[in-house]
């Protein structure tokens, strides 16, 4: 039997509220209101729904049904704030034993480009917290926004972790399918599981788009079109925001009920079996290596980090913020800690982007901005903020006074110069 791989990633941004220069000093940053909100609207439109779906579909099949899921930090933060019951229903997946848990970046960072022991540190953070909500420590990882080179790839398998996903990279794989197990050039290993992109997108992006030539899309006619990939062709892993059921693609669309269909099809007019991604790796042998010596991402169809990282004030905040690298070794304020990981999600980079902003197309359906320029004004400003706490909190308690206030000088004269 062939491997049918679902995996859902779940993710929510703690969104920035509205801070202006003349904001700063007030220390506030966080739109408190806003994310309730948004937490509480998506967890009763996606996230109970679809929990209970996918709870009734394990106990239906007795365990046939069988899938994963990565939760970022951030999400589970603001679970346990704003909507328990979700963390509930995921723990209540998770003692069905038919349900794998990820491991990623606690904040759904990129900062495996900048600092290898910070990455080791947010991702056993997650991992932490993973294995305290659900019982099992993750084995397979999920790097965000499936960010993949081979650099990272051994980053991952010198954390201990037997697999890692990724998207296929078409100048990379070019004729080879990305219906194999491949592993990393040079830690072979790490398995790599590669996204099959048309048939997630036929879920996640075109399920309800009535000029598309598939609609309307049925469990059955799915199933044909999963059938169709050669016989030789072991595995197909589809992975997909969460967030696809009940917000991306809303409940009348029929999304519901195309998944409540979708395993009995597969199990009467196929010969695929769900597995999870750790099944997958323990079931196969990889076919080849993937060499992969620049990050690759899944934001876009170049598979490049231009939607976080492509213009130059995405580059200049990215880069600001990482200069704190040194300043935060020094600190040991949970708060300042807690800011310092929240400001490193993608999310707020990728609110900066030029690159769609006509069409608005950023990973978050939730743009709190009206333009890029906004964001990064919006983002720089409690930067600059966070960054004098940083250095006052350096200086109050390490002997390093003179050069926090010579390092905050510095930061101050490059942000207004940029600004």
């Amino acid at each position: 039997m062939r491997s049918l791989c679902l995996c859902f990633h779940v993710h929510q941004p703690v969104r920035l509220k509205k801070f202006r220069f003349f904001d700063i000093g007030k220390s506030d940053y966080y739109d408190d209101s806003n994310n309730e909100m948004i937490i509480r609207r998506v967890s009763k439109s996606c996230y109970l729904p679809s929990n209970k779906m996918m709870l009734e579909l394990i106990k239906k099949y007795e365990g046939r049904f069988r899938i994963a899921f990565s939760i970022s930090g951030t999400a589970i933060d603001q679970f346990r704030l704003y909507a328990p019951e979700v963390i509930d229903s995921f723990r209540d997946l998770a003692a069905t034993g038919c349900v794998e848990f990820l491991a990623e970046t606690y904040p759904h960072s990129f900062v495996a480009l900048k600092n290898k022991e910070k990455f080791r540190s947010q991702v056993e953070a997650h991992s932490k917290v993973i294995e305290t909500l659900f019982g099992k420590k993750p084995t397979v990882f999920r790097n965000t926004d499936l960010m993949y080179s081979d650099e990272i790839g051994v980053m991952v398998a010198e954390m201990g972790y037997k697999a890692i996903l990724s998207l296929r990279p078409e100048n990379i794989l070019k004729w080879r399918s990305p219906n194999y197990l491949y592993y990393n050039k040079f830690s072979p290993a790490l398995k790599v599981l590669l996204k099959n992109h048309r048939l997630s997108d036929d879920i996640a992006v075109r399920f309800s788009d009535s000029d598309w030539c598939g609609w309307p899309m049925t469990a059955k006619k799915y199933v044909s079109w999963l059938t169709k990939a050669p016989k030789e062709e072991e595995i197909i892993n589809l992975m997909m925001d969460y967030e696809t059921f009940g917000e991306r693609q809303k409940q009348e669309s029929g999304i519901y009920e195309f998944m409540a269909l979708l395993p009995s099809v597969i199990f009467t007019r196929s010969d695929f079996e769900f597995r999870t991604p750790a099944e997958v790796v323990e079931r196969y042998q990889p076919v080849s290596e993937i060499d992969m010596p620049f990050p690759i991402s899944s934001s876009n169809k170049e598979g490049n980090l231009s939607a976080w990282l492509g213009n130059e004030i995405q580059q200049e905040a990215f880069r600001k913020l990482y200069e704190l690298d040194t300043m935060i070794d020094q600190c040991k304020d949970p708060d300042l800690l807690m800011d310092w990981q929240y400001l490193q999600t993608s999310d707020h980079f990728s609110y900066m982007s030029t690159k769609y902003f006509g069409e608005r197309n950023t990973p978050d359906n939730c743009n709190p901005y009206e333009n890029p320029y906004e964001a990064f004004m919006n983002y720089m400003n409690v930067l600059n903020d966070f960054s004098i706490r940083l250095s006052h909190n350096v200086e109050k308690n390490m002997d390093i006074g003179s050069s926090a206030r010579n390092w905050q000088r510095s930061f101050n004269y490059s942000w207004e110069n940029s600004a």
